[in-house]
């Protein structure tokens, strides 16, 4: 069963009951957290639908896919990965969004590799994006951050690490513009709440929510399925972040080690659970080092881009076996 095309809307909709969010991000119906926290055939009805360029994510949309390498490196390793990402999601009609981090300010050690920085990594974004037609998203870390990424991002992310930093939520919130906030490694499911209703407070309901693992120990994460419905429950799409659930942080003294040959099996995990986007940084070659011999951001637990269309086959049969139990929660 193949899903319909980005920015078709199948089945039922809901009624619009809510206000539209400024900005390009918008919803299509507001949730009712009474109803979504019902499971119905094992997962909960769907989820508000959240706008992001031509996609629509939630409400029962066909599964999104975010992905890209975890920092951009340069302008031509962007837009060439991007070109190979979008061809594969093309071919697969899975709505797709292109995420690197223009400076991954939260790096184990001062020498880890960061990114090209702000005004450079916000031009090489704004390129895939002009270039490619595909929406865009990056993590910002401090407030001055904020304006300029907005004036290039789609979906602006809030770091797992920074996700109760009132100030941060707040101005992104302020944009109109999508977010896509981290569960923190320290926060239990039903706590987002708290930080949905910091972004709700300003007017913006365009919210995407995701699980990336829990804390477990020392340098290891674990992660709570059943976190996935809590989330949902919220009334926002949710998403599921299968590489960095398998990092080991610290795990490698100066760096994050990772386990990448668990990330197939947690991302059909999810799906059978219940999920509106997987997101997953991958690269053509995550175990390769920068020229300067330093190892790439990230790359223990990324996902080897030649492995991406049997995982989507994969991911796209389950959600098509569960199609029936969704269309039953439609109606």
């Amino acid at each position: 069963m193949t899903p319909p095309r980005p920015g078709k809307s199948p089945g039922t909709r809901t009624r619009d009951r809510g206000p539209r969010a400024p900005g390009p991000g918008h919803l299509r119906h507001e949730p009712d957290a009474r109803n979504a926290a019902t499971a119905v055939g094992g997962h909960a009805p769907p989820t508000t639908t959240v706008q992001i360029g031509p996609l629509h994510i939630g409400g029962g949309q066909p599964l999104a896919l975010i992905g890209g390498p975890c920092a951009i490196e340069n302008e031509k390793h962007a837009l060439v990965t991007a070109e190979r990402i979008v061809t594969i999601t093309t071919d697969r009609r899975v709505p797709f969004i292109y995420k690197s981090s223009y400076d991954k300010a939260n790096r184990s050690s001062i020498g880890g590799y960061r990114g090209p920085g702000l005004t450079e990594g916000l031009r090489i974004l704004k390129k895939v994006r002009d270039t490619l037609g595909v929406p865009v998203l990056s993590d910002v870390h401090q407030v001055s951050e904020v304006a300029p990424a907005a004036e290039v991002l789609d979906v602006i992310q809030i770091p797992a690490f920074l996700c109760r930093q009132t100030d941060l939520v707040v101005a992104v919130a302020r944009t109109g513009k999508p977010l896509n906030v981290k569960k923190g490694q320290f926060l239990a499911p039903g706590d987002m709440k708290n930080i949905v209703d910091k972004i709700v407070s300003v007017g913006n309901r365009s919210i995407l929510l995701t699980e990336r693992g829990t804390s477990f120990g020392y340098h290891n994460l674990v992660v709570d399925m059943r976190g996935l419905q809590d989330m949902r429950a919220l009334g926002f799409p949710v998403v599921f972040d299968a590489t960095h659930s398998v990092q080991l942080p610290g795990g490698a003294g100066d760096r994050s080690a990772g386990e990448r040959k668990y990330v197939p099996a947690l991302a059909r995990a999810a799906v059978a659970v219940g999920i509106d986007a997987l997101f997953m940084e991958m690269h053509e070659d995550p175990d390769r080092t920068l020229p300067d011999g330093r190892p790439l951001s990230d790359g223990p637990n990324m996902l080897r881009i030649d492995d991406l269309p049997r995982l989507l086959d994969a991911v796209a049969a389950i959600a098509a076996a569960l199609a029936p139990a969704a269309r039953e929660a439609v109606e």
